[in-house]
């Protein structure tokens, strides 16, 4: 049989080189960095999830009420009442009283039918509970999809990294305990760029179930606070950056279809997420247009101004330098954020490089970008940091993003690699012991690098959400100063009396009364203890070393460093008001001198000495008085006044006009009571004949 012939073998042309992809999209579509050992990472992240979920509630249902619950309650009764009634009771629609209408009630409304469901009042321990408990769930959802997306760039040990990172945060773990605003919008804010990263990992076809997620994370955003309105420019930011990305300079790639892709499914998010919002703010739900970009425009001004210690000096919220924010980022986020966060900066080309870049650029835009804009708008904050809270979620993906990335520098280097985990270990440790230490309050914290909370003491505000005041209740009750079995009426006088109130009206049946008083004239009523944290003393006063005075009979501390006092009330300073009250001035004298050889550093006792020695006539007294205040209690402006109209009234001008200049100095607020003062003596020197005398005080006033 003979052999069919063979066809010659031609030679194929040899493969061309494949050029190494440097384009955008395999730029974009690099795959996440995964291990053989996923599985086993997979199981420690749930595990760690689960025992940080469940610490997160045991920790928030011993926290003690935040200082604003007073208005998120009041929302939360309206809003529960404007929903039964199918809007018949509008009383939700607004609120003058902390602008409250301003807020999506998400929170509100969740916890008011839970409470009303259980049938707690707000005068119940459990209605507080309930609200503490759903605050934990919150922040452990911010804890969560904020690794989820670390997870989503750079892999289960990341995400697991991440989770430590954020649980071992104080500030942020002490906010998860107890407050309803910032907690929950960052939780919004965490969950919609977590989904970002997925749904952009997909476009143009994604996953419904993704843009699910974006939905429920910008709706829960908004449905909070005005400003999740952002992260809808977010969402049209970098759906523009990946439609660049995958299809090139000007989208040359793209085709019609590809292009309504996306835009359907931009807008079609978009407007779920707002509608879904507005149905958990009625104020939005009158006009949905005009009404959220009114509370948009409210926050960005944050039209409440208070008085705020920052850097040693007490001033204006409004007055604030514009390096606030920064100032109190830095001082207050744990070391491994802060270097991990400022390393990713060095380590920044090789983290794109290693990693997807969209989902690394959309956690370094979120984390950035909003305290820029701060600075840029000068927009007032107050209390910290707190309205900023939701970039740290970001700001520690950045971080462990760093410390992974240098793990693999090192990969090679056995020591060095060993060498950076007990650095991490080390950076965690600190803040985990401080949060042992502080539980009720892990808040307060300030890094090692800014000299901690003893360097903070005094030059920024520690407690000023006043949650210390559950822990002084508790102890008052430990030590049975107050119990259920008084056969007496116990009157607690406090500065944050809400909070006060909500731990004994019921509890004690009424044996333990609550008055508002004011610190700064706290004798002036009766009562048998005083609650005091330090929010409303001058950092002067604070630094000085008089605070808590000896007329404390317990301190709540955190790390050594007294938040509030617990002060006996009564004795001879309430006596001398009395005396002060009723005009009889040589009592108040002889009661305030018997108060201050007890307690020579209550400063309030050596004002009102000088303001009895004054209407006795005795001048020098009453500026030696006056001045003894001044050093118990530095630029306090009652003490400077006191001062001046002594020297004033001693025809020491020159002496009068320089403690009042340094009075309007410390505080605006003294002008009009000044300028009264020195019209009413320039009026007396009139009435005397001597007009020389009255235009030297109207023109010393002028020089004000």
């Amino acid at each position: 049989m003979s052999k069919k012939p063979t066809k010659p073998i031609r030679q194929q042309p040899a493969p061309r080189p494949q050029k190494k992809a440097t384009d955008a999209s395999a730029w974009l579509s690099r795959p996440p960095v995964t291990t053989e050992r996923d599985a086993f990472y997979n199981k420690i992240f749930m595990a760690a999830a689960a025992a940080i979920l469940l610490t997160t509630i045991v920790l928030a249902l011993g926290s003690g009420i935040n200082g604003d619950d007073e208005y998120q309650n009041d929302y939360s009764t309206k809003l529960v009442s404007y929903y039964s009634t199918m809007g018949a009771d509008s009383s939700a629609l607004f609120i003058d009283k902390g602008k409250m209408h301003y807020y999506g009630g998400f929170f509100d409304i969740v916890t008011g039918f839970t409470n009303k469901a259980l049938g707690y009042e707000i005068t119940d321990a459990g209605y507080h509970s309930v609200r503490h408990f759903f605050n934990a769930i919150f922040g452990f959802l911010a804890m969560l999809f904020t690794a989820l997306l670390a997870k989503e760039i750079a892999g289960w040990r990341a995400g697991i990294l991440t989770l430590v990172f954020m649980f071992f945060s104080p500030r942020f773990l002490g906010d998860s305990l107890m407050n309803p605003k910032d907690i929950p919008f960052a939780a919004g804010y965490a969950v919609a760029l977590y989904y970002m990263a997925l749904f952009f990992k997909k476009m143009p076809a994604p996953s419904w179930k993704t843009a699910l997620g974006i939905v429920l994370g910008i709706a829960l955003a908004i449905a909070t606070r005005a400003g999740g309105l952002l992260l809808m420019a977010y969402l049209l930011l970098f759906t523009s950056q990946n439609f660049l990305m995958t299809n090139g300079p000007g989208g040359r790639a793209a085709d019609g279809k590809t292009i309504g892709k996306y835009v359907i499914w931009t807008i079609g998010i978009a407007v779920a997420s707002y509608a879904l919002a507005l149905v958990f703010w009625p104020f939005a739900m009158q006009s949905p247009i005009a009404n959220p970009l009114e509370a948009l425009g409210e926050f960005s001004k944050l039209g409440v101004k208070i008085r705020v210690l920052f850097g040693g000096d007490n001033v204006m919220s409004d007055q604030t330098p514009w390096d606030y924010p920064v100032q109190w980022i830095w001082r207050t986020v744990p070391l491994f954020t802060l270097i991990g966060f400022l390393g990713s900066f060095v380590f920044l080309r090789k983290i794109f490089t290693r990693y997807q870049p969209l989902p690394v650029f959309i956690a370094l835009f979120a984390a950035v970008f909003p305290v820029f804009y701060i600075i840029y708008k000068d927009s007032i904050l107050h209390d910290g940091w707190r309205h900023l809270t939701f970039v740290y979620p970001t700001m520690a993906v950045m971080a462990a993003l760093f410390f992974v990335t240098a793990e693999g520098i090192l990969k090679e280097n056995k020591f060095g690699k060993y060498a950076l985990y007990a650095v991490v270990a080390l950076l965690v440790l600190e803040p985990a012991v401080f949060i042992a230490r502080n539980a009720k309050f892990p808040y307060v914290y300030f890094n090692p690098a800014s000299g901690g909370i003893s360097s903070a003491y005094g030059n920024f505000e520690t407690d000023y959400w006043g949650v210390s005041v559950k822990p002084a209740i508790d102890w008052l009750e430990s030590q049975g100063k107050i119990s259920t079995s008084m056969k007496d009426t116990v009157t607690i006088g406090t500065t944050f009396s809400y909070t006060a109130h909500a731990y004994v009206d019921k509890k004690f049946g009424g044996k333990v009364k609550v008055k508002y008083v004011r610190f700064n004239s706290r004798y002036e009523q009766a009562w048998d203890y005083g609650i005091f944290p330090s929010r409303y003393i001058k950092g002067p006063h604070l630094r000085s070393g008089n605070w808590p005075n000896k007329r404390t009979i317990h301190a709540i501390t955190a790390n050594g460093v007294p938040l509030t006092a617990i002060e006996q009330g009564g004795g001879s300073a309430f006596d001398g008001e009395k005396a002060l009250k009723a005009q009889d001035f040589p009592a108040a004298v002889t009661a305030f001198q018997q108060e201050l050889q007890q307690y020579p550093d209550n400063e309030l006792a050596w004002l009102k000495l000088s303001m009895a020695y004054l209407n006795s006539g005795n001048l020098p007294e009453a500026k030696n008085a006056a001045t003894k205040s001044l050093e118990v209690a530095p630029e306090n402006t009652t003490g400077l006044y006191y001062r001046g109209l002594a020297a004033m009234y001693g025809g020491d001008m020159n002496g009068a006009a320089t403690d009042f200049r340094e009075a309007i100095r410390l505080e605006d607020d003294m002008r009009p009571t000044i300028l009264q003062t020195y019209e009413r003596l320039a009026q007396s020197y009139d009435q005397q004949g001597n007009a020389q005398a009255a235009g030297q005080v109207r023109e010393a006033a002028k020089n004000l």
